[in-house]
C-alpha cells in the first residue's frame, strides 16, 4: 500500500464508543479479517499508532534483566555478559553480586563497558550491592544507515590518521588512532542490537527501512567489514608504536595512493548499499580489480631497498590496506544479492 494521507471520519457508536474504518487496502495486504485484534499505541499527544497483535511480536524493549556477577569473573567476563544482554534488546540491566559485594575492579570493568562499548547507555546506580545501566537511546533515534555512515567515516579517519603518523613519525597521533577504535565498535554494538530487535519485530523491522530479513542479515556481515576495516587502521598505527620510526616519503607516497584507492571503492560499495543500487554494486566490483595495479606500485617504490625491516614493514601495511579493497568487494556481492530481484522482469 502507497504512503497515501487518507481522511477518516470519527462515529459516534452506542453510548461511549468513538470509532473509524480502516483503509481496505491495508487490511487486505495484511491478511486480516473480522475478529483481529489491532495493537494501539498512544504516541505523544496527537498520535496513535496501529499494528496487528499478530506483528507486535513481544521484543525485550522496556524490560529488566538481572545478571549475577561470580566473585572471581574477571573484566572480560562481565563485558561479554554486558554485551549479550545489551544485544537482546533490554533497556534496563543490572548487574549484582552473587555473593557477598561487587569487587572495585568488577565496578570499574561495568563503567569501562558503559563507557566504551554499549552506546545509549547510562549507570543510574552505583553501589557495592550492585549496578543498574539504562539504555537511553531510542529505538529510531539514530537510525541503521545514519549509525552505520558515522561508523564508516570514523573507521576511514582512522587509516588516512595511521598512515599520517607513519609519514611524521607522530606518536600521539598513532595512539589516538588506536583509541578511536573502541568508538568504532561502540557503532558496530548498536547496530547490531537494533538489527537483532529488526528480525524479531515485522513492523520495528519496517520502521527501520528493512524490506525483509535478509536484509538485516546482510547489514550484519557488512558491519562486520567496517569495523575490520577500523582495526586495520590501527595495526598500521601500531606499526609506528613499535618500531619507532617513520618509513620513507616516497614509499608512503605510494601507499597513501594505494589507500585513497581502497578507501574509494569502499566508498562505492556502501553508497551502492544505502541506494540500494544493483548496478552500481556491479561496476564497483569491476573496479576494485584495479587494486593490484596500486599494490605494484608500492612495491616497485622498495624494489632497491637494502633495509629488511622496512621492506617486511611495507609489505604489512599493504596487505592491511588490500584487505580494505576485498571488504568493498564483500560489500557489493552483498549488495548485489539484496537488490538482485529489482532487476527481474515482471
Amino acid at each position: 500500500m502507497a504512503n497515501k494521507e487518507e481522511t477518516r471520519k470519527i462515529q459516534f457508536t452506542g453510548k461511549s464508543s468513538y470509532i473509524i474504518s480502516l483503509p481496505k487496502q491495508w487490511v487486505l495486504e495484511l491478511g486480516l479479517k473480522q475478529g483481529d485484534q489491532i495493537v494501539v499505541t498512544r504516541q505523544g499527544t496527537s498520535t496513535l499508532q496501529l499494528v496487528p497483535s499478530k506483528l507486535h511480536l513481544k521484543t525485550n524493549q522496556g524490560e529488566f534483566a538481572t545478571f549475577e556477577i561470580e566473585h572471581d569473573d574477571d573484566a572480560p567476563t562481565i563485558t561479554r555478559k554486558l554485551v549479550s544482554l545489551y544485544f537482546l534488546g533490554f533497556s534496563t540491566i543490572n548487574a549484582k553480586p552473587k555473593t557477598g559485594r561487587l569487587q572495585p575492579s568488577q565496578r570499574i570493568a561495568i563503567k569501562d563497558t558503559v563507557k566504551k562499548i554499549l552506546m545509549g547507555t547510562e549507570i543510574i546506580a552505583d553501589s557495592t550491592d550492585g549496578m543498574t545501566i539504562q539504555v537511553l537511546v531510542n529505538l529510531l533515534e539514530l537510525s541503521v544507515d545514519g549509525a552505520f555512515k558515522r561508523m564508516l567515516h570514523l573507521a576511514k579517519s582512522m587509516l588516512n590518521d595511521a598512515l599520517l603518523a607513519l609519514q611524521e613519525a607522530n606518536f600521539d597521533l598513532a595512539k589516538e588512532v588506536v583509541n578511536s577504535d573502541d568508538e568504532v565498535d561502540r557503532f558496530g554494538f548498536y547496530i547490531i542490537r537494533q538489527l537483532k530487535i529488526a528480525i524479531q519485530n515485522e513492523h520495528i523491522m519496517k520502521e527501520m527501512g528493512f524490506e525483509n530479513q535478509r536484509s538485516c542479515l546482510g547489514y550484519r556481515v557488512i558491519v562486520k567489514n567496517i569495523e575490520r576495516t577500523g582495526d586495520h587502521g590501527v595495526s598500521i598505527a601500531k606499526d609506528l608504536l613499535e618500531f619507532k620510526k617513520p618509513i620513507k616519503n616516497k614509499v608512503i607516497t605510494k601507499i597513501k595512493e594505494m589507500n585513497k584507492f581502497a578507501l574509494s571503492v569502499m566508498d562505492d560499495a556502501c553508497l551502492s548499499l544505502f541506494k540500494k543500487d544493483f548496478k552500481q554494486a556491479e561496476i564497483t566490483l569491476q573496479k576494485i580489480d584495479n587494486i593490484t595495479k596500486y599494490e605494484k606500485g608500492v612495491l616497485d617504490s622498495i624494489k632497491s631497498s637494502k633495509d629488511d625491516e622496512e621492506i617486511y614493514r611495507v609489505r604489512r601495511i599493504i596487505e592491511n590496506i588490500r584487505r580494505i579493497s576485498e571488504y568493498a568487494s564483500d560489500i557489493s556481492e552483498i549488495v548485489l544479492n539484496m537488490t538482485v530481484e529489482k532487476i527481474l522482469k515482471k
